[in-house]
């Protein structure tokens, strides 16, 4: 392993081989109306099971009524998270969305607009570098119940 110096001071530690890809999903069902779910140990699972040390992992929502981010995972923040979402776009406001397509998630996409479809987390030695308190969610923002299917790409060596 080599060192990195940048600025004259160590920075980090540096693991040279060959630069892998691997791509998977992580599956579960969701309630909708801002069910928020817990999947870090998801995701270090599909890390571990690459067996890669140093790299990357980076999840993606597709659709457009879901989200990825970090919180600490605990009743009160995600209570709190969900009452956020309701007083900055109440599901009963007014949508265009609603208008045209007649689907009333209209709020759903405002929110995972906001949040965003993606996260990308490091990981060193085989282990995710999230914070002592800091876990991954998926936020489901739909007005129903939905089956969701996460990609999960690693990339690292």
């Amino acid at each position: 392993m080599a060192t990195v110096i940048v600025n004259g001071k160590k920075k980090a530690n540096v693991r040279e081989g060959l630069m892998c890809v691997v791509t998977g999903t992580i599956e579960f069902a969701s309630q909708g109306d801002a069910d928020i779910i817990k999947i870090t140990e998801d995701v270090a699972e599909a890390v571990a099971q690459t067996g890669l040390k140093d790299g990357t992992v980076t999840l993606f929502v597709p659709g457009a009524t879901g989200s990825l981010t970090t919180l600490e995972y605990e009743p009160g923040v995600v209570h709190d998270v969900q009452e956020l979402f309701d007083a900055i776009t109440p599901p009963d406001k007014h949508y265009l969305h609603n208008d045209y397509l007649k689907d009333g998630n209209g709020h759903s996409h405002v929110r995972a607009g906001l949040v965003g479809p993606s996260l990308v987390v490091p990981f060193v030695d085989g282990r995710l570098t999230l914070g002592r308190f800091q876990n991954i969610v998926f936020c489901d923002f739909d007005a129903r119940p939905r089956e969701r299917s996460l990609v999960v790409q690693v990339m690292g060596v």
